[in-house]
């Protein structure tokens, strides 16, 4: 027995499980199997490594799929798939020139889509909405953030509360956080 911070835990034996014991689906079953219903929309990112990154988590949460807009990679790129792990053969994705397209599609797909980003007036990502058709999350530019136009065709902003000084994040960890929360949800309940 320890004590770490005024709590009593048992000492356990931790094996990593191997490869073979993960239960990992084929791309195929992974097509059909049921998906979150959260749709990303990734604007202007100026890192592959990034997108890569969202493309990683997205198949990891099952999520929906992806809209790439603006001058994001899209795939095939090599720094793009080297950290997608090969997710760009499972996770659907669209390619649009601006993301006021891809926030029109989605919202014609029944999507309430919510930008993530510090405005005033923004919830925060614990009172993320999460109605039955799903949601649509727009992730900016790692400098910018989302653009001004693309902030006004939103239906709602999504702030994730900070505690440093920075109140920064690399856009890829803030949609690992954001896509947890809402798959979380989604998946466990609220």
């Amino acid at each position: 027995m320890g004590r770490k911070l005024g709590v009593t835990f048992a000492k356990i034996t931790m094996q990593k499980r191997l490869t073979s014991e993960l239960g990992r689906m084929s791309t195929e079953e992974y097509a059909s199997s049921t998906k979150t219903p959260v749709w990303i929309i990734l604007e202007n990112l100026r890192s592959a490594h990034n997108v890569g990154s969202f493309f990683r988590t997205a198949d990891a949460f099952g999520c929906a799929g992806i809209s790439i807009c603006g001058y994001s990679a899209r795939p095939p790129h090599k720094q793009l798939d080297k950290v997608a792990l090969g997710s760009t053969e499972s996770v659907p994705w669209i390619g649009f020139d601006h993301a006021t397209e891809a926030i029109a599609h989605a919202k014609e797909q029944g999507f309430f889509v919510l930008a993530i980003e510090q405005v005033h007036d923004a919830l925060g990502l614990e009172d993320l909405p999460c109605p039955a058709a799903g949601i649509a999350l727009v992730f900016g530019n790692e400098v910018d953030g989302v653009e001004p136009s693309t902030l006004e065709a939103c239906d709602q902003a999504i702030e994730i509360p900070q505690f440093g000084m920075k109140h920064s994040l690399n856009v890829s960890v803030c949609g690992g956080a954001v896509l947890w929360e809402a798959t979380r949800r989604y998946r466990f309940g609220a």
